[in-house]
């Protein structure tokens, strides 16, 4: 079972989604890649996990750190994970480019190179936004490229943390 909660941020209402245990997706609502589906055959529910995420965003939007990590669950492949826990290693205020992240997935890997593109990728469809602060990600030349949330989301999310 799949169900959904509502949180108004102060850019835009946030859809978070949950297995009842976990998170499993935040995002904003329309913003590309938003599960519809996925949305559509969910139940509302208030849940201990929904709670805990709304305190968390909540503490991040009044321009605070949270010092915890909502339990998050996801149903990913292992490439998009590996990207994923790179960027929660991101830390609040810094950011870093896809090419950074991709010598990190190849080290890790023991290859001499990964691709940045595919790694802008995994970015892109990240199911837990601001949690897993894909905002964060940067282009080689400290462009503000891609964001599913869009762009003007992106730049407020950097701002609020002073990255920019």
């Amino acid at each position: 079972m799949v169900y959904t909660y509502h949180y108004t941020s102060p850019l835009g209402i946030i859809t978070l989604a949950g297995n009842g245990e976990s998170l499993t997706g935040l995002w904003f609502d329309g913003q590309k890649y938003f599960p519809h589906k996925l949305i559509s055959e969910s139940t509302v529910a208030e849940l201990p996990i929904f709670t805990r995420t709304c305190n968390w965003l909540d503490i991040y939007f009044s321009g605070n750190i949270p010092d915890f990590t909502p339990s998050i669950y996801l149903n990913t492949t292992p490439f998009r994970k590996a990207v994923y826990d790179i960027l929660l290693t991101i830390p609040y205020e810094q950011i870093m480019t896809y090419g950074e992240i991709a010598n990190i997935i190849a080290e890790q890997n023991g290859v001499e190179r990964m691709s940045a593109q595919a790694v802008g990728g995994a970015v892109g469809h990240n199911p837990v936004s601001i949690i897993i602060p894909c905002h964060r990600v940067v282009g080689a030349d400290g462009s503000l490229t891609g964001y599913a949330g869009d762009l003007d989301r992106k730049i407020e999310l950097l701002k609020l943390e002073k990255a920019l």
